[in-house]
């Protein structure tokens, strides 16, 4: 049986001519932190509106629970909490009283019920409040809450600390370790915030033009190949060098340096290539990408048709 949480075959979203989500395939393995990354416009929330049945796909299917969402969507909605976008609240109402009919909504859902989730992301002494006087973070918090109020398997975050100041921030960090860590939840987040991801995710998926570019462990992604920093004296003269070998990947970063993956021992090569072309290499350093790097490098190479 698979240990897939949420499982998109071949998932499709087409509005007229234009195609927001392309044949997407990927999957949520449980206990996983997954990060659900690409630019805006990508295809993130069209995806993830069709995984919560908000959206009728054009092709492909969705099993969420293993539910098939076409089929039995309730069976697997009962067992997920999602935050889809900015959370939209009664201003004059307590945060206890918006999770209070948010809850209702569903079925209802007992006092300490909502009293445990307040605690859980930290407005329990700010319940009783009216939102109206909650920070852009709290109102964040109040969100999430109401994604957890269900007592949920699985839960989906889009955004959670967007506009979120840096201890705002590291809070949610924290909030969504103890998600998993402590109440052992499967969290699929999307963020911007690829610095965070990093630090948070075990698996992510990376699309563009709502195409898959790439899906599996963060370290795979950022320590794959072997990558060197070279600093030359003529870089724009080295990168056309280096680009004439289809078995090198060259990128320049600012006006000093070029990055090369060159896998498989061939670090050697690339210095012969360049002192043979009468380049002077003063610099090769081994550099381990970042997922910042590694997610503008799969963009660039998909727009390129590398």
């Amino acid at each position: 049986m698979s240990d897939a949480v949420l499982e998109t075959e071949r998932l499709t979203k087409r509005y007229g001519r234009r195609v927001a989500v392309d044949a997407l395939s990927l999957a949520v393995r449980r206990a996983d932190i997954y990060g659900f990354l690409g630019q805006n416009g990508a295809g993130k929330s069209t995806t993830i509106r069709m995984a919560l049945g908000l959206v009728r796909p054009t092709a492909g299917r969705v099993r969420l629970l293993g539910q098939d969402m076409a089929k039995r969507p309730h069976r697997a909605l009962a067992r997920t909490g999602a935050m889809v976008e900015a959370p939209a609240f009664y201003e004059n109402f307590t945060g206890r009283q918006n999770l209070t009919m948010l809850a209702a909504l569903s079925g209802g859902a007992p006092r300490r019920r909502v009293d445990e989730t307040l605690e859980l992301v930290g407005l329990a002494a700010r319940a009783d409040d009216a939102v109206r006087a909650y920070s852009h973070g709290m109102r964040q918090r109040l969100g999430i809450a109401q994604a957890l109020l269900p007592n949920p398997e699985f839960v989906i975050l889009d955004e959670p600390t967007d506009g979120l100041d840096p201890q705002g921030i590291r809070e949610t960090r924290e909030l969504i370790r103890r998600l998993r860590d402590e109440l052992k939840l499967t969290v699929m987040l999307s963020s911007h915030l690829l610095h965070e991801v990093e630090q948070l995710c075990d698996r992510v998926a990376i699309i563009d033009g709502g195409r898959l570019l790439y899906e599996g462990g963060v370290a795979e992604l950022t320590g794959g190949g072997e990558i060197v920093r070279l600093r030359v004296d003529r870089p724009d003269e080295a990168l056309r060098v280096l680009a004439d070998d289809p078995t090198l990947a060259a990128s320049r970063n600012g006006t000093q340096f070029i990055y090369v993956r060159a896998g498989g021992g061939r670090v050697a090569d690339v210095n012969a290539l360049l002192v043979a072309r009468g380049l002077r290499v003063s610099e090769i350093v081994p550099h381990r990408e970042t997922l910042e790097e590694a997610f503008t490098r799969l963009v660039g190479e998909a727009r390129r048709g590398v």
